[in-house]
């Protein structure tokens, strides 16, 4: 599934990131966002939501949470 699939307060395994964009790659990569770490979702908001990497909380919008695939 997708994160913008994800429950807010749940953890999940970043399994993918389907992108063929190497900048928007290597920034998620700058960020901890990269296959095998936990990730969290924070909040849910319309037009996105925020997650937790690391140490870090990060607005992500809609069109990128479609990108990161998760497994509980």
């Amino acid at each position: 599934m997708t994160l913008l699939d994800g429950d807010v307060g749940k953890e999940y395994t970043i399994k993918n990131i389907a992108t063929e964009d190497e900048e928007l790659d290597a920034f998620l990569f700058s960020l901890g966002c990269y296959s095998g770490e936990p990730i969290t979702m924070v909040s849910r908001g319309k037009g996105g939501c925020v997650v937790s990497i690391k140490d870090g909380r990060y607005n992500v919008d809609n069109e990128l949470a479609k990108t990161i695939f998760v497994e509980s």
